[in-house]
Protein backbone atom coordinates (compact mmCIF):
# COMPACT_ATOMS: atom_id res chain seq x y z
CA UNK A 1 0.00 0.00 0.00
CA UNK A 2 1.60 3.39 -0.97
CA UNK A 3 1.64 6.38 1.42
CA UNK A 4 -0.64 8.22 -0.40
CA UNK A 5 -3.52 4.95 -0.37
CA UNK A 6 -2.82 5.01 3.63
CA UNK A 7 -3.57 8.17 4.07
CA UNK A 8 -6.67 8.07 2.43
CA UNK A 9 -7.69 4.71 4.63
CA UNK A 10 -7.07 6.71 7.87
CA UNK A 11 -9.11 9.57 6.82
CA UNK A 12 -11.61 6.89 6.08
CA UNK A 13 -11.52 5.57 9.63
CA UNK A 14 -11.59 8.89 11.03
CA UNK A 15 -14.82 9.88 8.78
CA UNK A 16 -16.53 6.86 10.05
CA UNK A 17 -15.42 6.80 13.31
CA UNK A 18 -17.07 10.45 13.62
CA UNK A 19 -20.32 9.17 11.41
CA UNK A 20 -20.09 6.32 14.35
CA UNK A 21 -20.02 8.42 17.33
CA UNK A 22 -22.81 11.29 16.02
CA UNK A 23 -25.03 8.70 15.19
CA UNK A 24 -24.81 7.26 18.31
CA UNK A 25 -25.40 10.55 20.00
CA UNK A 26 -28.49 11.63 17.91
CA UNK A 27 -29.65 8.32 18.61
CA UNK A 28 -29.71 8.66 22.49
CA UNK A 29 -31.87 12.11 22.10
CA UNK A 30 -34.53 11.07 19.97
CA UNK A 31 -37.80 10.60 20.95
CA UNK A 32 -39.52 8.60 17.99
CA UNK A 33 -38.63 5.30 18.15
CA UNK A 34 -38.51 4.32 14.44
CA UNK A 35 -36.09 7.73 13.70
CA UNK A 36 -34.25 6.04 16.81
CA UNK A 37 -34.34 2.94 15.19
CA UNK A 38 -32.86 4.17 11.84
CA UNK A 39 -29.93 6.39 13.20
CA UNK A 40 -28.91 3.06 15.20
CA UNK A 41 -29.15 1.21 11.94
CA UNK A 42 -27.15 3.88 10.23
CA UNK A 43 -24.48 4.03 13.56
CA UNK A 44 -24.09 -0.08 12.73
CA UNK A 45 -23.23 1.10 8.88
CA UNK A 46 -20.76 3.23 9.87
CA UNK A 47 -19.68 0.91 12.19
CA UNK A 48 -19.33 -2.47 9.62
CA UNK A 49 -17.52 0.25 7.45
CA UNK A 50 -14.73 1.24 9.90
CA UNK A 51 -14.37 -2.53 10.30
CA UNK A 52 -14.05 -3.11 6.76
CA UNK A 53 -11.91 -0.11 6.37
CA UNK A 54 -9.16 -1.44 9.61
CA UNK A 55 -9.50 -4.43 7.74
CA UNK A 56 -7.23 -3.17 5.14
CA UNK A 57 -4.60 -2.37 7.34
Amino acid sequence: MTSKELLYVEDALGHEKYFQTKCKEVAGQLQDADLKAYVEQMEKKHQQLFQSFYGLL
